[in-house]
C-alpha cells in the first residue's frame, strides 16, 4: 500500500495532522516511538483551551485515542531511513517494516539538551534525569536539584516540590524566565530555593549522584549535596533523520517552512517544535495548529 501521507512523530503536531488528514479523506499512518510524544512527560497542562487542567499523560492518551478513532494505524517505532522511490518516499522502520507514501510530514519535535558537565553521562539513570514526571517518584523525601530557568524547569520544580524534601533550582541567569503562573507557584512552596548566577561544573558520587560542584559557592561551599539532578535547559530540533534529504534549516537546525508548513523538499512538510513556524513558540496549541495547517496544505498538494 502507498499511503497519501506518512506522519513521523506522534506528538500534538503529528496527531493533529492525522485527525485533519483523516477528515480530508487522506490515507495516513503515524510513526512514533511514544504515543503523545514529549507531552507524556509534562506534569500539568493548564493552557489548552477548554480544559482547565490535565496531566501530560492524560492529554497524550486522549489525543492518541482521537486520532485512532478514524482507523489510523499508529506504529510505535522509529524511522531509520527515508529514501526517494518512484516519486514517492520509502521509509525503513526500526521494527523492520517498510512504508511508502506520496508525502511526508516531519513532526519529530525536539530532544532534551544535555548539560555537558563532567559526570553527566556516567550518572544517567543513577541520579541524572531529564524527566521529572518519569522519575520524580523515586526522590520522595529526598533532596534534588533542577537545572534551568524556563517554564519546563519551573514546572518540574513545582512537581518535585510535592514529593521531595528539598528542591534547588540552579540557574545561570539573574532572573528566572518562566510564566508568572509558575513563578507564583515557586514562591508559594518553601521547599523550593533558587540559586542564581550558578552553573553545575561536575556531578559526583559513588555509584549514584551525591553532590554537585558549582561555579558559584552556595552557603559557603562549592559542593551541593543532592540525591538527584533534573536537567531542564531546553531542547534542540530532532533533525538527524532528514539531513540526507537536504531539507533547508535555519542556523540552529530548525526546519524552515512556508505558511502551509511546506519545506524546501517537494512532498515534505514539517510541523510543531521542529520548525521555524509560530515564531518558535513551543506550545501544544501551536504544534497542533501547525499539524492541522500542514494537513490542509498536503491535501491541496495531492489534489493537484
Amino acid at each position: 500500500m502507498i499511503y497519501d501521507l506518512v506522519i513521523i512523530g506522534a506528538g500534538p503536531a503529528g496527531l493533529s495532522a492525522s485527525v485533519y488528514a483523516s477528515r480530508y479523506g487522506m490515507s495516513n499512518v503515524v510513526v512514533g516511538a511514544v504515543a503523545g510524544g514529549l507531552t507524556t512527560q509534562t506534569h500539568e497542562i493548564g493552557n489548552w483551551l477548554g480544559t482547565e487542567k490535565i496531566t501530560g499523560f492524560e492529554f497524550a492518551m486522549s489525543a492518541s485515542k482521537h486520532a485512532e478513532s478514524y482507523g489510523v494505524k499508529n506504529i510505535l517505532a522509529l524511522v531509520d531511513t527515508i529514501e526517494i522511490k518512484d516519486e514517492n518516499y520509502l521509509l525503513m522502520l526500526s521494527n523492520g517494516e517498510k512504508i511508502q507514501a506520496k508525502s511526508v510530514l516531519l513532526a519529530m519535535g525536539t530532544k532534551h539538551r544535555h548539560l555537558g558537565a563532567v559526570g553527566e553521562k556516567e550518572f544517567v539513570g543513577k541520579g541524572v534525569s531529564y524527566c521529572a514526571t518519569c522519575d520524580g517518584f523515586f526522590y520522595r523525601g529526598k533532596t534534588v536539584a533542577v537545572v534551568g530557568g524556563n517554564d519546563s524547569a519551573a514546572g518540574a520544580a513545582v512537581y518535585l516540590g510535592d514529593l521531595a524534601e528539598k528542591v534547588y533550582i540552579i540557574y545561570r541567569g539573574e532572573k528566572i524566565r518562566c510564566e508568572s503562573f509558575w513563578a507564583t507557584a515557586l514562591e508559594k512552596n518553601p521547599k523550593i530555593e533558587i540559586l542564581y548566577n550558578t552553573n553545575v561544573k561536575e556531578i559526583k558520587g559513588n555509584g549514584k549522584v551525591e553532590q554537585l560542584l558549582l561555579d558559584n559557592p552556595f552557603a559557603g561551599s562549592d559542593a551541593l549535596k543532592v540525591d538527584g539532578i533534573f536537567v531542564e535547559i531546553g531542547s534542540d530540533p530532532n533533525v538527524e533523520l532528514v539531513k540526507n534529504l537536504e531539507v533547508e534549516t535555519d542556523e540552529v537546525g530548525y526546519i524552515k517552512v512556508d505558511p502551509s508548513g511546506k519545506t524546501s523538499r517537494k512532498g515534505i512538510w514539517a510541523a510543531g517544535d521542529i520548525t521555524t513556524g509560530s515564531d518558535k513558540f513551543k506550545q501544544i496549541v501551536t504544534a497542533a495548529a501547525e499539524g492541522a495547517i500542514a494537513a490542509h496544505g498536503i491535501h491541496a498538494y495531492l489534489k493537484k
